[in-house]
């Protein structure tokens, strides 16, 4: 029986786990080290008086469907209406003989999506629509100017060398100076013609004004079952565990352990022993002190600028070292606030608990403000809020380096600073704040720039260890997505039943072309 040493209980690891003791018979010995108490990394759910956060906001979709069916084996589709749906008279597709929200705990959610930009008081469509209500809230003067650039963009392609020419050919300069640069600029900490084109590539796709343009004609033509291949940004709906993206990744972790495996908590891999182009063991800081522990294989979902680091023996050349010891990343902040009513008119078709505005994010293109993104966990789901109908749990997220000033406030100082933006932006009044909670995440968004752009050789001198497996967002120092990040660890499992040590497909993914642009056979 092989040992397996899985470092991290994120999506990634556990997929891993789960896909390793799927008729396993006997021959592997499953092991998860996680450097918390909690399970999900960054895909986890945080209960505070309860109301729950979604640490990141995590749309259940993928055009893999695979992953799909993953999800619903354990989460089931909802049979019945949920609590709001039921009580505002809404329809959504619902499960022939599926749970019902109401009654019970473990159900997949379907959920309208609803992502809007605040620029200048004003909302816009995420992406971008030539519709009537963008034409009258840019004014026709900007119209005409955002049409005239996306031409001249279109006919005078700038060489993809940085994020800022991959955004300006899709979407020209001008619509990119107004929905693109200030935001990237307060994710990502640097101005777009500082990061490598490849941000856009895995998080973009092929969303350009051609996409939009070609959608919004589908819609008023083509009708919902002529939809085929429609990019990730613009589907309409999407699911939602009724607790949050944690709630799954709990019952994930259930499940591997029934199959077999063995999770410890509070164990942070400190150091990894190399031998012979081997990983021989894994040291571990544990509440019982320091332990060593052995394996055969190891699939590893820890940050690759630590996995590298910690390397001891047979380690990697000093200029691997070096390179991986650059590599950027962006933490997060998100600030937790219970308030009565948001001070955002519902201007739209879309009926919601209270009348607030239905979006599940708002990014926020003000650079006035330091603020990314909102959140409004009622619309993500209404299970999420202790009083859904009464108040309204909204999170913050704050992109930042950990050390920072920001990083290193206190609690009340970053709740206080969070609520004054708000009001600023006209809101919510600070005063009027019920509750509040603040949520900090190391390396949540690896960065593409530094020491990024030689990265290949760092994956190349990974992959000459035969029984190292990197899977995941940190893992790879990857912007995946959720599904992304779960496709690496099937791979991976995959190759380890197969005895294969040929990597490639686990990196790959997200990467590919095809992937990103279409689903082949979908329908959505």
């Amino acid at each position: 029986m092989k040992r397996i040493i899985i470092i991290g209980a994120g999506p990634a690891g556990l997929t891993a786990a789960n896909e390793l003791l799927r008729d396993n018979n006997g021959a592997f010995e499953v092991m998860i080290l996680e450097e918390s108490q909690a399970i999900g990394g960054i895909s986890q759910t945080v209960q505070y008086h309860g109301n729950r956060m979604d640490i990141g906001g995590h749309r259940f979709f993928s055009k893999n469907q695979e992953i799909m069916q993953w999800w619903s084996d354990l989460m089931p589709l909802q049979g019945k209406a949920s609590f709001d749906d039921a009580k505002l008279g809404r329809d959504k597709p619902l499960a022939e003989g599926g749970p019902d929200p109401e009654l019970d705990d473990r159900v997949m959610l379907v959920r309208d999506r609803v992502s809007r930009i605040y620029y200048k008081k004003h909302f816009f469509d995420y992406p971008v629509t030539m519709s009537a209500a963008t034409i009258r809230n840019m004014g026709f003067g900007t119209t005409i100017a955002a049409g005239c650039s996306y031409l001249k963009a279109a006919m005078f392609k700038k060489p993809e060398t940085s994020l800022e020419n991959f955004y300006i050919n899709r979407f020209g300069r001008k619509l990119y100076s107004m929905f693109f640069e200030g935001y990237t600029e307060k994710l990502c900490g640097r101005h777009p013609r500082e990061i490598s084109a490849d941000w856009g590539s895995q998080r973009v796709k092929g969303l350009s004004i051609r996409a939009v343009l070609k959608d919004m004609l589908s819609k008023l033509f083509g009708g919902k079952k002529k939809r085929k291949n429609v990019e990730t940004s613009l589907i309409e709906q999407f699911w939602y565990p009724k607790y949050g993206p944690g709630q799954l990744w709990e019952l994930a972790l259930d499940r591997a352990v029934e199959r077999g495996a063995v999770i410890y908590r509070n164990h942070r891999v400190k150091e990894i022993v190399c031998r012979d182009g081997r990983i021989a063991a894994v040291v571990c800081d544990t509440p019982e002190g320091e332990k060593t522990i052995e394996g055969d294989i190891f699939i590893s979902s820890m940050p690759v600028k630590d996995l590298v680091g910690g390397m001891t023996g047979d380690k990697p050349s000093q200029e691997i070292c070096d390179l991986a010891r650059g590599l950027p990343y962006r933490d997060f902040v998100t600030v937790g606030l219970l308030v009565n009513k948001l001070h955002l008119v519902n201007k739209t078709k879309v009926r919601t608990l209270g009348d607030i505005v239905p979006d599940c994010w708002i990014y926020v293109q003000e650079t006035s403000v330091k603020l990314g993104r909102i959140q409004i966990f009622n619309n993500w789901s209404p299970y999420m809020v202790q009083d859904p109908e009464n108040t309204v749990w909204i999170g913050l997220e704050y992109f930042c380096k950990e050390g920072d000033d920001f990083w290193n406030m206190t609690d009340e100082e970053c709740i206080s600073f969070a609520a004054k933006e708000l009001e600023t932006m006209g809101i919510i009044s600070a005063d009027e704040v019920l509750d509040s909670h603040r949520e900090r995440v190391g390396k949540a968004y690896p960065a593409y720039f530094d020491t990024y752009s030689q990265m290949d050789k760092i994956t190349a001198c990974l992959d000459g260890y035969e029984n190292l497996y990197c899977v995941g967002r940190n893992g790879q120092h990857r912007y995946n997505n959720m599904d992304h990040s779960m496709l690496t660890a099937i791979h991976a499992a995959r190759l380890i039943k197969e005895g294969s040590t040929d990597r490639t497909s686990v990196w790959n993914v997200n990467t590919e072309k095809e992937y990103h642009e279409t689903a082949k056979n979908s329908e959505q």
